[in-house]
């Protein structure tokens, strides 16, 4: 249940109002808002709980959350949240764009890739040093050696840097790194490493998983959220359907439908959502005019050498290309995406 006080409530009366909350065995979290401040109570129902706390100093109303995610939903905050790290900001009017390799290379990839993302006007460099793969013998990424790279092209460039977190025990050496720990699509449901992932304090950046619904993807941000880490992003990737013209089918339906249920920013990522470099760009377009708030692509000076992935990766001039058009629509609706430099 959510406990709404009144405006102008005092430190005070919210402090007492969080005290009732544990002394009654539940957890509390407070979310502060432009106009008055609400207290979640969260855990198992409580008999006589919505009462006692009806009853306190400053409270104005308790309300019960019907969602099964507490702490995601709109019912318990109504204002968007953005998340910022660096120059890169994703949500409330803001598109932030992280793009990068699927797998950090050498030096000379990485450092050249950053500067064509610097120069696009995105804030964000993606790029794997862990790579999840699905043959045991493919590429599985630089791992440390490859976010020394990443912290170098964040040296150069200033960009937030975005990587991949596989398990709870490297969460502690990639976030030494890392700007934003991203927990991958396979790893949606992992609900230890969310919680570790959550208790490090960073920015999270959430992947759907393949055959998640809505329901299942918002309850394991929760399991973040629940932590007391509010700077949650959620990523549409694809799902998995009967349909083998595209490596996923994305559903840009989602992007609509989770502004309506829940405040957290959310991200599109085209690449992987189709899986076809010549689709990426109409669908990072597309995510633009269905309102998503982030987007993240993955691009190559050579695709046709990549260790992973090439085959959905833009060359640099389709990328540029890209944000021209993304930048055209998302002006035309009023909102705000970096602009690019003179190299």
């Amino acid at each position: 249940m959510i406990v709404v006080m009144k405006q102008g409530a005092s430190e005070e009366q919210v402090q007492h109002v969080i005290e009732r909350i544990e002394q009654l065995g539940l957890r509390s979290h407070v979310i502060v808002g432009t106009e008055r401040t609400v207290v979640a109570a969260l855990g198992e129902k409580r008999d006589g709980a919505k009462q006692a706390l009806e009853t306190g100093s400053g409270v104005e109303k308790v309300v019960p959350i019907l969602a099964p995610y507490k702490m995601a939903s709109t019912e318990v905050k109504k204002e968007p949240t953005q998340v910022t790290v660096r120059g890169l900001q994703v949500g409330r009017g803001h598109i932030g764009v992280m793009a990068g390799p699927c797998s950090v290379e050498s030096r000379e990839q990485i450092l050249e890739v950053a500067r064509i993302v610097k120069e696009s006007g995105a804030q964000g460099l993606r790029g794997g040093a862990f790579k999840p793969r699905t043959s045991p013998y493919s590429f599985q990424g630089l791992k440390e050696k490859g976010l020394e790279l990443l912290a170098l092209a964040r040296e150069q460039t200033g960009l937030a840097i975005v990587t991949e977190v596989m398990a709870a025990e490297h969460v502690p050496l990639v976030a030494r790194y890392a700007d934003i720990l991203q927990v991958g699509a396979r790893n949606m449901q992992n609900y230890p490493l969310l919680e570790v992932a959550g208790e490090s304090g960073m920015p999270i950046l959430l992947k759907r998983g393949p055959s998640a619904t809505m329901d299942e993807f918002l309850l394991a941000a929760e399991y973040i959220l629940k932590t007391g880490n509010t700077q949650v992003m959620l990523c549409e990737r694809g799902i998995r359907t009967f349909e083998d013209h595209t490596r996923f089918t994305l559903p840009l339906a989602s992007v609509p439908y989770l502004h309506q249920t829940t405040h957290l920013p959310v991200v599109v990522d085209p690449s992987h959502g189709t899986g076809k470099a010549s689709l990426v760009s109409t669908m990072a377009v597309a995510a633009i005019a269905a309102g998503a708030d982030g987007l993240m692509i993955e691009i190559h000076p050579d695709p046709e050498k990549a260790l992973s992935d090439g085959f959905q990766a833009l060359t640099p001039h389709l990328y540029r290309q890209a944000m021209a058009e993304c930048r055209t629509v998302a002006t035309a609706l009023g909102r705000k995406m970096g602009e690019p430099t003179v190299p």
